[in-house]
């Protein structure tokens, strides 16, 4: 739908993933397992360097039909790669998404998570045509939370038996951000 893009606002670089990328994906994946696995599924003891490649080759399978939107997120200065980001669940009636972010554990605390949601948002509003993209964050996941508040995503309250991460059972916030929020005017 989109060619292969890439967005920064010069500490941050957002680009699809690329064939290439699993080393440094994998790496970054088990360096931060303690971090990601209480939070998703996919992070667990199994994740291996095959998962990131399959992961990679269908990210980049979606893209091109516009059902999910997966990014990795690079030092825009060294281009270490820092973590992921991405659009799931895209509701091509109602125009909205899901918006998740992990940051590796080495890099926490340094606002990368908040910079790449705010550049993917971006994304899904102005190139994707969405009205609303959609944060569900489990209760607990205080770091997660706390990015969300950071960029001024807006509360709307919590939903309950709203996501599972594994066996597990939670209730989740929901976040929201609008065009609006960017200066942006939403469209259909």
């Amino acid at each position: 739908m989109f060619p292969f893009t890439k967005f920064t606002d010069g500490i941050v670089t957002v680009r699809a993933f690329e064939f290439g990328d699993e080393k440094e994906l994998h790496d970054a994946v088990q360096s931060s397992l303690p971090d990601l696995s209480p939070w998703m599924s996919w992070a667990n003891k199994n994740y291996t360097l095959e998962t990131a490649r399959n992961f990679v080759a269908v990210t980049r399978a979606h893209w091109s039909n516009g059902s999910l939107y997966s990014f990795a997120i690079m030092d825009a200065k060294t281009n270490e790669f820092l973590g992921g980001c991405g659009l799931s669940h895209i509701h091509p009636v109602y125009k909205f998404c899901n918006l998740g972010y992990w940051v590796r554990t080495s890099h926490h605390g340094q606002g990368i998570a908040g910079r790449a949601a705010k550049l993917i948002a971006k994304f899904a509003f102005e190139k994707v045509n969405l009205i609303r993209a959609e944060i569900v964050i489990a209760v607990g996941n205080t770091a997660s939370k706390c990015v969300a508040e950071k960029i001024g995503a807006h509360y709307e309250g919590i939903l309950l038996n709203r996501m599972t991460v594994g066996a597990a059972i939670y209730d989740a916030h929901m976040f929201s951000l609008l065009p609006t929020d960017f200066g942006l005017v939403a469209r259909i």
